[in-house]
């Protein structure tokens, strides 16, 4: 209620010096009680329609007119008899009403004052006079004209009960007034003042918080009894409204003075507690709750209980108040004797495997023997499996496939470049933002105890003053001693034992001996060609063409066409490179699909080179040297087989050696190994002694900014160099591997399969082995080796005759 009362008790600047006007609120002389004495005939009168705005008889209002037609109107009133028909209207977004569009009640008023405003509209001080009823229209333009006529008010039957009802208006208002903080404190006595029952009565519906057609139906009540009750009935409602907005706003401050208090007796407390070593037990009733159901040990059980007693004597404004309580849910969600089922389905799991890996078998096999082991035996200790092998042939994805064929969370850490010994192994809560360690937290995301946990580039750990993660891990993955794993966070002993950890790196050499000792390693060779079709077929091609939004329709690439892509752009031992080419020729494709071109869905060739641009590798690599002392070896690196080129030279000289090449320590040592042995069994191979004091070696390999080491190389460079020394030319299309000692015997080397697959890409035709290395080459199925000559030595002067011409 009175929402507008500043406006109508404090008039502005522009009003001061108005002239006849009386006080307001007021009581002019010119009216009675009951208004019966105005010189207002009924007759024809200009009409001032008003939008959300009601008028009431008695009331002055200040009325800015901003519609034309209103403002010819008013100017008219006030230049005739200041008499104007005021009318609301029914629709308030209607600019042009017509009489339609007005209530049929409205008030005669007079025009006391009129100004015209500095933004072009008319502001008119209206005082209104009686109720009236709008007749017939005579007039619409330039503004409207209508007959009107005045409606008697019916005068109170009961003069105590109307005197009852002026009563409580004057003190329900007041009571609003005293509640409501924006309305000055002066307008109480005004009410006070106000002696006129009539007047009383108009000028509190005028001020009433309601919709003015609301006001408009008080306005229309004939009988003055029955419209002050209507209005105290109005003035109820804003009352409890207001006692209500009272006693929200006195909960809410005495709710801040009670935190207030708390939070100081809190402080108190806090420092009574620390002396008497007391607690309070009102905190952590959800986390003793959830606790209730967890399957711990008996030192768990007491672990939380004496650390949710140290919570509850905390403050919450404490620091350590976080660490506090983030360390007790931890301990409640980690998932203490909580396992999934493993599905024991051997058949499903085998095709689960092979659905999802080409190839693989050994790998596959050991899975399928682990889990048979696991469905005779129920307890057995989960084994730490490490997948090595050149990127790109599945090691990630086999162990999500491990997951699903066990039926098995799956959460894979990544380990490459971690420092941080606090990764694995947790901080210690003296530190603030401390976290348990990543196995701790996987088993927590997990939400069980015999997750499978891909530990991701073991390999590629690093260490510096932070601690050496490597050895934190020992614990983690040695079956013996993982069933109390200590992480430094929880400070509780946790059982790792039904955890599947499979480990993956691309090599073995940046694994140390102790971390090595505690696992299975299990190699994944490269693929050869046909196992790279045959991935591209069945897994590569349809992850595209669903990555792309195609259809098998719509992009077709024959076997010979993946085959020479395969060949002529890519060159490593997995199938990453195969499906960036795949996804390119996806790309181009859905570009041709989007705008609707007319195209061939079978990929050539020549379309492969428009796309993918012109060949990366040569496929035939091997090129027949006739020149002696040049040999062709093999090597392994971390992205797969490679075939080396070996040349040596001879010069004038003293005897010096040089061995040039971004070579390691390992082949410069099989270098000087094959040079001694050749000049300590010259005679046996024809060689001139002398020559190894007056000409220079120079051994040298290619590609320098490649690294190249690791013992492989041996009977390749002495074969280099003996093709030089006695000036006979190596057999074409030969390579070999494999390491020499001062004896002469030929050593077994790794990665067969790897360089066998190189010297085929090569367009090698015969290899030579150690014997010892034969059974490598049994492994690899004959369809992928077609084509290739084995020879196994196990001395160097087979090697020698075997290769030079």
């Amino acid at each position: 209620m009175f929402d507008k009362i500043g406006i109508k008790i404090e008039l502005p600047d522009w009003m001061e010096d108005m002239e006849d006007m009386p006080p307001f609120p007021f009581e002019s002389d010119e009216m009675d009680d009951d208004d019966d004495n105005i010189d207002a005939p009924d007759g024809e009168y200009p009409v001032l329609p008003l939008r959300n705005t009601v008028l009431f008889p008695s009331f002055i209002a200040p009325i800015t007119v901003g519609r034309d037609k209103s403002r010819l109107a008013v100017q008219a009133a006030f230049a005739e008899n200041k008499l104007i028909a005021v009318f609301g209207q029914v629709d308030a977004d209607v600019d042009d009403p017509l009489a339609t569009d007005m209530f049929a009640i409205g008030t005669l008023a007079r025009v006391a004052k009129m100004f015209n405003m500095p933004d072009g509209n008319t502001t008119a001080v209206l005082q209104g006079r009686k109720r009236i009823l709008m007749g017939k229209v005579t007039q619409k333009e330039p503004f409207l004209r209508a007959d009107v006529m005045q409606i008697p008010d019916k005068l109170p039957k009961n003069e105590q009960k109307m005197e009852a009802t002026i009563s409580l208006i004057r003190e329900k208002a007041k009571a609003i007034i005293e509640l409501s903080p924006n309305i000055p404190n002066e307008a109480a006595g005004m009410i006070e003042n106000i002696d006129s029952p009539y007047f009383l009565i108009h000028f509190t519906a005028a001020n009433l918080n309601c919709e003015s057609y609301e006001k408009q139906g008080i306005l229309e009540i004939d009988d003055i009894q029955k419209r002050g009750e209507a209005v105290l009935k109005k003035l109820q409602i804003e009352l409890k409204l207001a006692e209500l907005r009272e006693e929200i706003e006195q909960k809410t401050r005495t709710e801040l003075d009670k935190q207030q208090r708390e939070y100081h007796l809190s402080q108190q407390l806090k420092t009574l507690q620390d002396e008497l070593g007391e607690g309070n037990e009102r905190e952590g009733d959800d986390l003793e709750t959830r606790a209730a159901t967890k399957k711990w040990s008996k030192a768990t059980q007491e672990q939380f209980a004496k650390e949710l007693r140290k919570l509850r004597r905390m403050n919450t404004q404490q620091p350590d108040y976080g660490i506090q309580l983030n360390y007790l849910e931890t301990l409640v969600d980690l998932p203490f004797g909580e396992m999934t089922d493993d599905n024991f389905d051997l058949a499903k799991a085998k095709k689960i495997l092979d659905l999802d890996h080409f190839g693989l078998e050994k790998v596959k096999e050991r899975i399928l023997e682990h889990l048979a082991i696991l469905k005779l035996k129920k307890d057995m200790k989960a084994p730490i499996l490490c997948l090595v092998g050149p990127p790109g042939v599945g090691k990630t994805s086999l162990g999500q496939s491990i997951a699903s064929a066990l039926n098995r969370k799956y959460h894979r850490i990544a380990l490459g470049g971690l420092h941080d010994e606090a990764e694995i192994r947790g901080h210690r809560r003296t530190y603030l933002g401390s976290m348990p360690g990543r196995i701790i937290q996987a088993l927590k995301k997990s939400g069980c105890d015999n997750p499978v946990i891909v530990l991701d580039e073991i390999d590629k750990i690093g260490r510096d003053f932070r601690g050496d993660p490597q050895n934190a891990l020992l614990e983690v993955l040695d079956p013996q001693q993982n069933s109390t794993f200590h992480d430094n966070f929880l400070d509780v002993d946790y059982d790792l034992s039904k955890v599947l950890f499979i480990a993956t790196a691309n090599s073995l050499e940046g694994i140390q001996e102790p971390l090595l000792d505690r696992m299975e390693v299990i190699r994944l060779s490269g693929y050869t060609i046909e196992e790279k079709l045959e991935i591209a077929k069945r897994h590569l091609m349809p992850h595209q063409l669903a990555e792309h939004g195609l259809k098998a329709a719509q992009l077709k690439i024959p076997p010979k066409v993946m085959a020479d892509i395969i060949q002529r752009y890519t060159w490593e031992a997995g199938v990453r490179e195969i499906n960036r080419c795949i996804a390119a020729l996806c790309r181009a494709t859905a570009k041709k699909v989007a705008l609707e071109e007319t195209y061939k869905p079978t990929i050539t060739y020549s379309e492969v080179t428009r796309v993918l641009g012109p060949e990366y590798y040569d496929a035939e690599v091997y090129t027949v040297e006739t020149q002696p002392g040049i040999a062709v070896g093999l090597a392994w690196t971390r992205n797969g087989g490679d075939i080396l080129y070996i040349e040596t030279s001879l010069s004038k000289g003293k005897g010096n050696f040089k061995f040039t090449g971004n070579i390691g320590d390992v082949m410069n040592e099989s270098a000087t190994t094959a040079l001694s042995f050749l000049q300590a069994n010259a005679e046996k191979f024809g060689i001139d002694y002398e020559l190894f004091e007056q000409k220079n070696i120079h051994i040298h390999i290619p590609e320098g900014a490649t690294p190249k080491d690791g013992p492989s190389a041996g009977i390749t460079m002495l074969t280099a160099i003996a093709s030089a020394l006695t000036n006979r030319q190596v057999k074409p299309y030969l390579a070999m591997t494999g390491e020499i000692t001062l004896r002469g015997k030929v050593l077994p080397v790794g990665g067969i399969k790897e360089k066998i697959l190189a010297a085929k890409r090569a367009g090698v035709r015969e290899i030579i082995l150690c014997k010892q290395n034969e059974r490598h080459i049994l492994d690899i199925q004959a369809d992928y080796i077609a084509g290739l000559t084995f020879h196994y030595v196990t001395q160097m002067s087979e090697v020698l005759q075997l290769a030079l011409v």
